[in-house]
């Protein structure tokens, strides 16, 4: 022993001697320091060091005076929780103390009940003394048992359990206890009465064995004889005893308990009626069969004594001369460790069975399969090796032995034959096994027998299958038919990983070939959080969506209508390639785009060459709108992109993009409308942009209205001016029904923007005149009749030209078809169109003897790096300055051989208008050279 530990002991033992002296008489103290010494010597360093000195010495004064009166032959058991108030001393637990004769199974079987009762057993002191006590019960000696060997022995007991205020459920506790021990006691005192029970049982054999009635096979006589002789040789506990006899009861075979035949605990109860007890078909043909001569099965009772399972029933049969089946006897008890342990070739009644089952699959001795079905029965679970018949052990055995080392499942079913249980071996692959796939299994189980309890036993070997051993508990005459493959299957689907299920959902999906190859990349890859959360077959469109990334595409998208969603609500899927979504950059997207964000999921998925960041949203879009009666996958595809294009910068992050769902605009026809929306800024509309982007979430029937308008106009493939017209009477009626003066401000300032405009280039696509297939521009230009422009401050120019982009913004204003000016790079973004206009006004005063009328055009940075950093910020203007010479050029006449030559992509509602933007700068770069550049890609103006 560890010598701090003893030197603490010793300590803490004279403190509470101390405090003991001082409550004890002289004549009391000896004994109880005995009794201190003997409880100090089980408990450990940690329970002395835990709890103060007071709280030891209340705890043994208290157990030493409820143990000082005690009656004979009766144990004494209480239950207390102490607190200083009422007791003198405290304990966080409950403290159960008993005082009993020494026997054995004491404290195994009070640990039982306590267990059985849901309490937790924080700490037991079990002492054993020699006790003297006077004929009134009162103690009058108490020393050690090696001290006095001649005086009985009492066992006192220390238990703490968890904390029970409620009396009434300390004294249920106490009265389970005492009747464990009573239990207990009738077990103990009637052992050797039922030993003799089981000699003189054996003795019957032993003379069936020498004379065996006509019709009783001698060699069964001598098996069972040598069982009753294995079990008395420390391989049974006997607990309990009690003869039967077989009598006929309204046309019926019946057993009749023998009155004074019960011994250990199931002894008769005073005045208990011995009526006969009815059996299940099943049962009687069994009770009056010649065979078996022995039935070993389960109780239909837990065993209270010992340990916590269900005891072990031994019916042994009771013949006349005749060899007719007279009764039984029946032995309740529980089989023992080395009973268990016991090489099946060494057990009576197993033995022959074995022998029976291998003879009878004929395989070559010595063999592979031979040693495998060795193997199966020697490991087949005991219990049910006793009791299960030769033809069924068979047909099971050699079913296990068909599995070998294939990874799947299969199901063996043993139907006891008084319906009180079914013995299920459920045999799944080794690494599919867990806790969680037991509890599932068991559920199935439980449902399927209409099962009231069940336990189980878990073989985990060296082989590629792992055994869950149920009993399913059921109630006599009221066990459901079942189908036991119906059942298999049931428990396959169970028992299948997630990985397993999505390499089945992966190949139904995508074929075998395809899917496999997306399994051995994928099933690994995703964490443990997302396959607790998403099905395996739901997996399959994110491994699609993974699948697609790479360098060249980072980014994935997957608007979803969860299954059985109400209306509104949404699944928002984002995959990024790298790094994570930050969420304060996201969130903002998301509501602007009209949704409300009310969860997120987020996983690491890594499949060994990357990770991948996979966010997934929980959305709901407000009520109304186009996206409530639209197609679901029409809508996804328009949300996707208008989010993807978001998220890469490509489209501005404003209330505009609520049109995306409002008004089932797409995102370059949502640009449009916020194009129209910027230019009202810098021509001094008076409601602000906030004022715009509500009115046109608030009016989206009439927001789609002006797009399709615009696109009558000026699409080249869908230019209509009839149906324009119409469009437009059409929108002037709808305007009509516009309670709110703002709003009918606002979208009759944007009807007469397309009204007034000329030109788009909205829908080029192509590299110079050839009008190669290509992306959509990145910035939209509008070509406006400035003398039709609601609200435009004056002077009017005849034509300006607007260049909208998410980078920058431009303008460029022209008196006439003839003039002369430059272009500035603007640093004041909020009116950078009134500076323009300036310069336009003093360049037609200082020209106009060159040039009848001037020209100016201007554009500003929206994402411009810090001006301290020159090399940047240079670099980004030069891009935007390059990008707003094309969107002035994109919609200028070429002049090709001195004749005006239309830009391809672009329709014209203003005649021939071939015009050369002349480049300028503010002294910090040669633009000019820009200028020359660009224009080589639109011809030769």
């Amino acid at each position: 022993m560890d010598a701090s530990t003893e030197t603490l002991r010793s300590q803490r033992l004279s403190e509470v001697m101390a405090v003991a002296r001082a409550r004890l008489s002289g004549e009391r103290q000896p004994a109880f320091e005995v009794f201190a010494g003997e409880c100090f010597a089980q408990l450990d360093a940690d329970d002395l060091a835990d709890r103060s000195v007071e709280d030891i010495a209340g705890a043994l004064l208290s157990h030493w005076q409820f143990g000082a009166q005690r009656a004979r032959g009766v144990p004494k058991v209480r239950a207390l929780s102490p607190t200083i108030a009422d007791d003198g001393w405290a304990s966080r637990h409950t403290v159960i103390e008993v005082v009993n004769d020494d026997m054995p199974f004491l404290v195994d079987s009070t640990t039982v009940d306590i267990n059985r009762a849901g309490l937790t057993l924080h700490l037991i002191v079990h002492p054993i003394f020699a006790v003297e006590r006077d004929d009134a019960g009162a103690l009058v000696r108490l020393v050690a048992p090696a001290a006095a060997p001649e005086l009985p022995h009492e066992s006192w007991m220390h238990i703490e359990v968890d904390r029970m205020v409620d009396a009434e459920m300390r004294a249920a506790l106490v009265a389970s206890i005492e009747h464990v021990l009573s239990e207990v006691r009738a077990a103990v005192t009637d052992w050797p009465a039922m030993v003799a029970r089981l000699a003189e049982a054996t003795a019957e054999f032993e003379r069936l064995c020498k004379a065996p009635p006509a019709g009783l096979p001698e060699a069964a006589a001598r098996e069972g004889r040598a069982f009753l002789e294995w079990l008395a040789h420390d391989h049974f506990v006997l607990l309990g005893y009690r003869q039967h006899d077989l009598v006929v009861q309204d046309g019926g075979e019946a057993l009749q308990r023998v009155a004074g035949s019960g011994l250990g605990v199931l002894r008769d109860a005073a005045g208990e009626a011995l009526a006969p007890t009815r059996l299940p078909p099943a049962a009687r043909a069994l009770a009056r069969a010649v065979e078996p001569m022995l039935l070993v099965t389960k109780a239909d009772t837990r065993s209270t004594i010992h340990r916590p399972g269900y005891s072990d029933y031994v019916g042994i049969k009771r013949y006349g001369a005749d060899g007719r089946v007279l009764g039984e006897h029946r032995f309740l008890g529980l089989f023992t460790s080395s009973a268990y342990a016991a090489r099946v070739a060494e057990t009576p009644l197993l033995r022959g069975k074995v022998e029976a089952v291998v003879a009878r699959a004929g395989l070559v001795a010595g063999g592979h399969r031979a040693k495998a079905l060795v193997h199966i029965l020697e490991t087949f679970p005991r219990d049910d090796l006793f009791q299960i018949g030769e033809a069924e052990l068979h047909d099971t055995a050699l079913g296990i032995l068909a599995l070998g080392q294939r990874q799947r499942l299969r199901l063996f079913l043993r139907r006891d034959a008084f319906d009180r249980f079914v013995s299920c071996l459920l045999y799944v692959p080794r690494e599919s096994y867990s806790t969680d796939l037991r509890v599932r299994c068991q559920q199935i189980l439980m449902q399927a027998f209409a099962g009231h309890a069940a336990e189980f036993d878990v073989l985990l070997g060296e082989g590629a299958l792992a055994r869950i051993h149920f009993v399913i508990r059921t109630t006599p005459g009221a066990l459901p038919a079942h189908d036991r493959a119906e059942l298999e299957v049931r428990l396959a689907q169970a028992a299948q990983r997630w990985a397993d299920q999505l390499r089945d959902a992966l190949v139904e999906a995508e074929g075998e070939a395809r899917g496999l190859e997306l399994f051995k990349r994928w099933s690994a890859a995703f964490p443990a959080d997302y396959r607790e959360r998403v099905p395996a077959r739901q997996a399959v469109a994110d491994v699609a969506r993974l699948a697609e990334l790479g360098p060249q595409r980072p980014l994935a998208l997957a608007l979803y209508r969860p299954l059985g969603a109400e209306a509104g609500v949404w699944g928002f899927k984002v995959y990024r390639r790298g790094g994570a979504v930050v969420l304060s950059d996201s969130l903002p997207m998301l509501e602007r785009m009209g949704v409300r964000v009310m969860g997120e999921h987020n996983h690491r998925i890594a499949d060994g060459e990357t990770e991948i960041s996979m966010h997934d949203f929980d959305l709901r879009a407000p009520a109304g709108g186009w996206a409530e009666e639209a197609d679901p996958q029409e809508v996804a595809g328009r949300f996707e992109e208008a989010f993807a294009r978001v998220f890469t910068g490509e489209v501005e992050n404003d209330d505009f993009n609520r049109l995306v769902l409002r008004a089932g605009l797409p995102a370059d026809e949502v640009v449009v409308l916020r194009a129209y929306a910027r230019y009202c800024r810098q021509i001094g509309f008076a409601l602000s942009q906030a004022t715009i982007e509500a009115t046109l979430a608030a009016q989206p029937r009439i927001a789609h209205m002006l797009v399709r308008l615009y696109k009558l106009r000026l699409a080249p493939t869908e230019r209509d001016d009839a149906a324009a017209a119409s469009q437009v009477h059409a929108i002037e009626q709808a305007l009509e029904k516009v309670t709110n003066l703002s709003e009918d401000r606002v979208l009759r300032q944007l009807l007469g923007l397309i009204l007034a405009t000329l030109r788009s280039n909205g829908w080029r696509t192509g590299v110079g005149h050839s009008g190669a297939a290509g992306p959509r521009r990145g910035f939209l230009s509008l070509k406006f009749d400035c003398a039709k422009v609601p609200g435009l401050p004056e002077p009017r120019p005849l034509y300006e030209i607007w260049v909208y982009s998410p980078r920058f913004e431009g303008v460029h204003l022209r008196g006439g078809k003839v003039a002369r000016g430059g272009l500035r790079w603007s640093d004041r973004p909020e009116d950078f169109r009134t500076e323009v206009l300036g310069l336009v006004k003093a360049q037609m005063v200082k020209n106009t003897v060159i040039v009848p009328v001037g020209s100016k055009g201007g554009f500003v940075l929206k994402k411009a790096p810090p001006a301290s950093d020159r090399e940047a910020y240079l670099k980004e203007g030069v891009a935007c300055y390059q990008d707003y010479l094309r969107g002035l050029l994109d919609l200028t006449d070429n002049l090709v051989g001195g004749r005006p030559v239309a830009p391809p992509q672009v329709v014209r509602h203003d005649g021939d208008d071939p015009y050369l933007v002349v480049a300028a700068d503010k002294g910090t770069a040669s633009f000019s050279d820009y200028a020359n550049a660009i224009s080589a890609e639109y011809g030769h103006w």
